[in-house]
């Protein structure tokens, strides 16, 4: 079955807007989490989120299409852009019906919702914008996308909640490799950093409440975790085949090799406390992509910083790799980034492309007083040189949805 690789990337999140800029923060150990500045949170217990600064959405698109689109629209938008700009596509020269788009979203236009809601109760029905619909719905970044740029093949979006964006590169890839498709952009877009977002996941009880200083939160694996902290942001990666990528004569950064998606099926949030689905996903994940477990160079963990999953995960890698676990650097740049929603295991997907890429992982920051339970390497603070030519990621969301893939280096 021929193999599909990935020839361009694109992302804008909470350390960086494009992919070189993101790679820069990561390794550097920088955060992009800081206080909200959105809203006014004055009743709020959570306070710090993980928001896209500088970002001018008339820098990619028409003014006028921007005010009709989410915010997570246009950052995957951008997103988009860059990916298919690095992937040096021409859709002019290929056969768009033979192209796909899978850009998803966990929750869709939560803010537009939001506002919606307000205008109606506040000013009656004939306030409600005529956009609000496809503001608000999670598939509106998918064919956004196809609509901007004239593509005719299979278009839509996933939820799974945080396994949104590996979900949606792994149904990229299974169309690939069944023969549906050639090329499919793919990845996921999420902004819920809004009054209702931030109220209702701070309810769940899984969010960090460190408000000060705002820079100390998340701390993935660390003992004294005590929650996630809210990100928004798009990943966007051009998977195709590697045939069509060699007939273009397009760079190819790496191998998509392997998917494995999984269900607890075992509480509605939190995850399975053995992490049995998590290493399920894994070993499928290695199983689809002919990989041994003992030739996994880096783990880019799930790793919220909540009291649960980094329990939970720490035990899936440990059941999925036995004593070679201790042997895997694992890191959480969601300890930089924050937690994107779905879209993070987009973002870090091409995180892993990078690691191969440049031979370097990023730390997991915040690590100061190790937890017991969570007792693996987990590239404490400062970023490690490594060659890497296999690394997987994990990503775990409520419902019990487990998705990992697995990225491999090609040779030229």
């Amino acid at each position: 079955m021929e193999k599909v690789v990935i020839t361009g990337m694109g992302t804008v999140n909470p350390v960086g807007i494009g992919v070189e800029q993101t790679w820069l923060s990561l390794i550097n150990g920088r955060t992009g989490i800081g206080p909200i500045t959105f809203f006014d949170t004055t009743e709020y217990l959570v306070k710090i989120a993980g928001e896209v600064k500088n970002f001018n959405p008339a820098d990619f698109m028409d003014a006028k299409e921007a005010r009709r689109r989410d915010r997570f629209e246009q950052l995957a938008i951008a997103a988009a852009n860059e990916a298919i700009q690095n992937a040096n596509l021409n859709f002019d020269e290929i056969d768009r019906s033979r192209v796909g788009v899978v850009v998803s979203s966990a929750i869709g236009g939560m803010k537009s919702l939001q506002d919606g809601i307000f205008s109606l109760k506040e000013e009656g029905p004939r306030k409600v914008s005529p956009f609000l619909i496809p503001m608000l719905m999670p598939n509106g970044a998918s064919g956004l996308i196809a609509i901007d740029h004239g593509i005719n093949g299979p278009c839509f979006s996933i939820a799974s909640a945080c396994a949104t964006g590996i979900d949606s590169l792994g149904m990229a890839y299974t169309m690939i490799r069944s023969g549906m498709v050639d090329l499919v952009i793919a990845g996921a877009s999420e902004a819920t950093i809004c009054e209702i977002g931030v109220a209702a996941f701070d309810r769940i009880g899984a969010m960090s409440r460190k408000n000060e200083p705002a820079h100390l939160a998340p701390a993935p694996f660390d003992k004294e975790r005590d929650g996630l902290v809210m990100g928004e942001g798009a990943g966007i990666l051009i998977l195709e085949s590697e045939s069509s990528a060699r007939k273009r004569n397009a760079t190819i950064l790496a191998e998509f090799a392997g998917y494995g998606s999984t269900a607890d099926a075992y509480h509605v949030t939190a995850p399975d406390s053995e992490g049995r689905g998590g290493s399920a996903a894994i070993r499928l994940a290695l199983k689809s992509a002919g990989i041994n477990l003992n030739d996994v160079d880096y783990i880019n963990a799930h790793g919220t910083g909540t009291p649960l999953n980094d329990v939970a995960e720490t035990r899936a890698i440990k059941n999925a790799f036995g004593e070679f676990a201790y042997k895997i650097p694992v890191s959480s740049t969601k300890s930089m980034t924050g937690h994107m929603m779905g879209a993070t295991g987009a973002l870090e997907a091409i995180v892993c492309v990078k690691t191969i890429q440049e031979g370097i992982i990023p730390p997991t920051i915040n690590l100061n007083t190790p937890d017991p339970e969570c007792d693996l390497d987990y590239v404490p603070n400062q970023a490690r040189r490594k060659q890497v030519n296999v690394a997987i990621s994990n990503a775990f969301g409520f419902g019990g949805h487990n998705a990992v893939m697995a990225v491999r280096r090609i040779l030229p």
